[in-house]
């Protein structure tokens, strides 16, 4: 009954479907509007209305279009892309701990980054680097879970375990040869996470492939719900359970890499909204997905506009991600023991 607002008849209410879409948004609006220059809302409209009509001489058009636009775009695309990877993945495993770097994306991608960083690298070559990484990790842990009988779900997590510790070992390693006085800082800083290299061409590299995987999960995602069941439920449907299960972890993982080669580590969206949206939808993933895009996106936002305005120096977002979603995430937990499986 809890859900009624949001699905009636078996489908989303068109208050639900509104809400969805405005939700980001308005969060996108409000965020021009903070920043080191406060602007109105008047404002920021006006200026998104005058840059439709190619007005580009503006101050106000710097600071929205060329400076907080390609950062909101970004957290909108990593946002809803990382949140549609944990859902896919907690679904897939069955288990709701279940992140995107499960299978050792993050730590391989994490040492393309540093490996470009090391060899001074551009902005783009570091993103493409990161990317390659991160799919090659990939591929090495479905090579390791292979037998016989195809690829067990309980050995692709062991086999993504493995290849997560070995790439963090390397990736300690480079750090450790990395110099202490330029390229460390940038290292660490790139590994925290953050937005200040948004801009257009960076989003035109990696949202493509973040936009096909969040595409395909969400067409697909009414066989989460049938891949959430145990084995022999899941056969009895008549779905091919490895090809399905497989489309699911590239486009997870897909995403997954994007999203880090972009703007680096960004923990707890992909386990954390997953989680809200089932508190607002229950546990059907025809509904779980959507609602989750929309919270994710917005929730990015929000992380976003705090890391660049709540302090002087900008703070990374993997900081904030922790202090605000760990403590949401345990008084999910306490609220809501039974539900949230």
């Amino acid at each position: 009954m809890k859900n009624t607002v949001w699905i009636r008849h078996n489908r989303f209410t068109f208050a639900a479907i509104l809400i969805m879409i405005l939700l980001p948004i308005a969060t996108a609006i409000i965020s021009m509007c903070i920043g080191r220059m406060n602007l109105s809302m008047i404002e920021v409209i006006n200026t998104l209305f005058d840059a439709a009509k190619g007005n580009r001489d503006s101050q106000n058009y710097s600071i929205v279009i060329n400076l907080r636009a390609p950062r909101i775009i970004m957290a909108i695309i990593v946002g809803a892309g990382l949140t549609c990877a944990g859902n896919a993945f907690q679904s897939l495993f069955s288990n709701p701990l279940a992140t995107p770097d499960v299978l050792g994306v993050t730590s391989g991608t994490c040492v393309g980054a540093i490996i470009a960083i090391i060899m001074s690298m551009g902005i783009m070559e570091t993103q493409l680097l990161a990317l390659t990484f991160g799919l090659f990790s990939v591929w090495i842990t479905m090579v390791l879970a292979r037998d016989r009988n195809g690829q067990s779900v309980v050995f692709l997590v062991l086999a993504g375990v493995i290849i997560s510790a070995l790439f963090n070992a390397v990736g300690s390693l480079l750090k450790y040869t990395a110099d202490p006085l330029d390229k460390l800082p940038a290292i660490t800083y790139w590994l925290m996470g953050s937005f200040t290299s948004a801009s257009y061409k960076k989003i035109m590299i990696g949202s493509p492939l973040i936009l096909s995987g969040i595409a395909v999960i969400y067409l697909m995602r009414w066989k989460l719900n049938i891949l959430s069941l145990s084995s022999d439920e899941a056969r009895a449907s008549g779905m091919n359970l490895k090809t399905t299960r497989l489309i699911f972890v590239l486009a997870a993982t897909v995403i997954t890499a994007s999203c880090v080669s972009m703007c680096g580590q960004v923990g707890w969206i992909g386990l954390l909204i997953p989680h809200c949206s089932r508190m607002l939808v229950g546990s059907n993933n025809r509904y779980v997905v959507p609602v989750g895009i929309s919270i994710g996106a917005s929730f990015m936002i929000i992380i976003d506009t705090f890391s660049r305005s709540i302090s002087v120096i900008e703070l990374p977002l993997s900081i904030l991600t922790a202090i605000i979603g760990a403590p949401v995430f345990i008084s999910l937990l306490k609220r809501n023991r039974g539900s949230l499986h």
